[in-house]
């Protein structure tokens, strides 16, 4: 399995935290993201990641930035992207399984660390459930 992962300043511990889980897991990792605390702009990090998602290049993408939403608005404008902000495990098993969501976007600033590891833990043993969600993921433009 190959992750492609970006974050801005506000997700860099988080990124660094995540990128050590997945190796553990023998995931391979694209890092398109800052390693430092100064302000960067996330769409920087986040196009590269969603493009790799979309061109097939990588299984899946993680992105994290202070609230996860404008990371997840910059991804959700590329073709074949779905993009899920989540801030419980709950709502990334629901991302995964009724909507097929190839992107996490976690928002740093508002979990904590353990929650952020649970929850990609969480996003990479989930399946999409197909059937009824299926149909559903078809009438999203270009999915």
């Amino acid at each position: 399995m190959k992750i492609a992962i970006g974050n801005d300043h506000a997700g860099t511990d988080y990124k660094l935290a995540i990128v050590g889980l997945l190796k553990s897991m023998d995931i391979e990792v694209k890092n398109y993201g800052t390693d430092g605390t100064d302000s960067v702009d996330y769409p920087d990090f986040v196009h590269p990641v969603a493009s790799d998602v979309e061109n097939g290049k990588v299984d899946y993408g993680i992105i994290v930035c202070g609230s996860g939403n404008g990371a997840s608005m910059t991804a959700n404008k590329h073709q074949k992207v779905r993009c899920a902000l989540c801030w419980t495990k709950e709502i990334v098993q629901l991302g995964r399984e009724h909507n097929d969501a190839n992107i996490l976007s976690l928002p740093a600033r508002f979990i904590s660390l353990p929650q952020a590891l649970d929850m990609v833990k969480t996003f990479l043993n989930t399946e999409f459930e197909g059937g009824r969600h299926e149909r559903r993921i078809e009438k999203i433009p270009c999915a």
